[in-house]
């Protein structure tokens, strides 16, 4: 594969990773409300799925969602904005955190439901394959989500009509606070691809090549009309569950974990790549979250006025 095509996943990923670390900054200054469930670890696993993708196949997350949504093209700026709670974000500063929305992009939402965004997935694949598109539709969830019921019968449904649906499992090992082991009877969440007769595959959810050569091929099936994929990636968040509830992980996990940094890990594929080039693409990373903080907080909040204005006859 072209080098140029590891360097612009490389920014994607730097990108991701940068919106995190000013959102959990602005998050401890009071500037962003409500629940952080930062994405800052799993890069990789948004990233390579995403460039498997066309603009208009769709995508749900979780509640986990900012690095989705970077991935498959969100704007930044108005990211930052809904985060901030501004009118002009991305969902009118009604949604924050966990329910941006951009159908534009082929983002249909965050979820605050534990495997709540499947089944729209699975919504999104009917409709494609009802409308005689060649689309596919994602879903991102982590493993926990493969404990509901929801799981088992959207893929289910997808196997039995041979849908264009692709399940990603972000298997970063805990649910919330909950080890995998305690929560779950497998030890990988691909083999339940077995019951429904449908290919499951695990990857190194921490390289971005291996997760985008494993999307790529799900994606080619779906596009064919040979039906689902669930896709397990093996992978490990970095913060904590979320901005309020302390990390209760073992001591030293995490630093085993950094030696698998999904960023180091792409940049030993780009050989001709040089310092020169990193820290240009940190300079327009930093300029671009800079700017979207800017934007964010100039915009003026939502009023109550208005929000019954739009909403209040539903």
């Amino acid at each position: 594969m072209n080098e140029n095509v590891f360097i612009e996943m490389y920014r994607k990923m730097l990108r991701i990773r940068e919106f995190e670390i000013a959102v959990k900054k602005l998050y401890r200054e009071g500037m962003i409300f409500g629940a952080i469930h930062l994405y800052i670890g799993e890069e990789a696993v948004a990233v390579g799925v995403c460039e498997a993708l066309r603009a208009d196949d769709c995508v749900t997350s979780t509640h986990r969602g900012h690095g989705h949504l970077l991935a498959k093209g969100g704007d930044i700026k108005k990211m930052m904005a809904e985060l901030m709670g501004r009118e002009s974000g991305c969902s009118r500063g009604y949604g924050g955190s966990m329910h941006m929305f951009d159908p534009a992009c082929g983002f249909l939402g965050g979820n605050g439901i534990v495997g709540g965004g499947i089944s729209i997935a699975l919504g999104a694949a009917f409709s494609a394959k009802y409308r005689g598109s060649d689309g596919v539709a994602v879903t991102f969830f982590g493993e926990g989500a493969s404990n509901q019921g929801t799981f088992h019968e959207c893929l289910n449904l997808a196997a039995l009509w041979k849908l264009p649906f692709i399940a990603v499992c972000e298997n970063n090992r805990y649910a919330a606070t909950t080890p995998v082991e305690k929560s779950t009877s497998v030890e990988d969440i691909a083999v339940r691809s077995s019951a429904y007769g449908i290919p499951g595959i695990i990857v190194d959810g921490n390289d971005c090549m291996k997760v985008f050569e494993s999307a790529k091929s799900a994606v080619s099936l779906a596009r064919e009309g040979k039906g689902p994929v669930l896709i397990e990636c093996k992978t490990y968040r970095m913060e904590p569950h979320c901005g309020i509830i302390a990390d209760l992980r073992p001591k030293g996990e995490r630093e085993d974990w950094k030696c698998r940094d999904p960023l180091e890990v792409i940049k030993k594929n780009i050989s001709e790549a040089d310092d020169e080039i990193f820290e240009k693409i940190a300079l327009d990373v930093k300029t671009e979250i800079e700017e979207a903080i800017e934007f964010a907080s100039g915009s003026s909040f939502p009023t109550v006025e208005k929000m019954f204005m739009e909403f209040g006859s539903l």
